[in-house]
């Protein structure tokens, strides 16, 4: 099983204590935490570091930590991971990022997530990956359509998120291995 993942211009990879620094201020940032119920203490995105760095010690695939080939600065994370038992499509595995908000607009999650699905599909043999995001998520929402993933019209509540939120209604965009075999390029 593949570990750390290259692309053109990334590396997926394990993570680093070096990566909690950065990582924090993304968790801070409202920007890029916009579409999540609250921004993370340092003690909680360590925490979720140490969760993500555990899972691919134990499992060789996760949330792994991205960074730019060139200048091998850390960007967030890309990667897979077992959908929460409570969302309303579980069992299943879903395709996940968070990139620092000024990584935004040079196709780093796209190119990432592109080679997250390869693996799934052609290593991990996942016959169906899932991505979800608040409905007003836009810019995720663009990620999954170049990513290849549809919109099945398919809206839920997120249980995870307090019923007040605006953030608590989710689209669901699903896709299987013979869908991204049909449109992998």
């Amino acid at each position: 099983m593949p570990t750390e993942i290259d692309t053109a211009r990334l590396r997926l990879r394990h993570w680093r204590a070096a990566d909690r620094e950065p990582f924090a201020a993304l968790n801070a940032d409202p920007t890029g935490m916009e579409f999540f119920p609250a921004l993370l203490s340092r003690a909680e995105s360590d925490a979720l570091a140490s969760r993500c760095e555990g899972l691919i010690a134990e499992r060789g695939w996760g949330l792994w930590a991205v960074e730019t080939k060139n200048g091998r600065e850390f960007l967030g994370f890309v990667g897979l991971h077992r959908t929460a038992p409570e969302l309303p499509f579980s069992p299943g595995i879903e395709i996940s990022w968070r990139l620092a908000a000024r990584h935004w607009g040079n196709g780093y999650a796209t190119e990432a997530a592109c080679a997250g699905l390869r693996v799934g599909f052609t290593q991990l043999h996942f016959p169906e990956i899932v991505a979800f995001t608040a409905v007003g998520n836009s810019t995720s929402r663009a990620v999954m359509e170049r990513i290849g993933m549809r919109h099945t019209g398919e809206f839920f509540e997120h249980p995870k998120v307090p019923v007040s939120s605006s953030l608590r209604t989710h689209c669901l965009y699903p896709t299987t291995r013979e869908q991204w075999e049909a449109t992998d390029t």
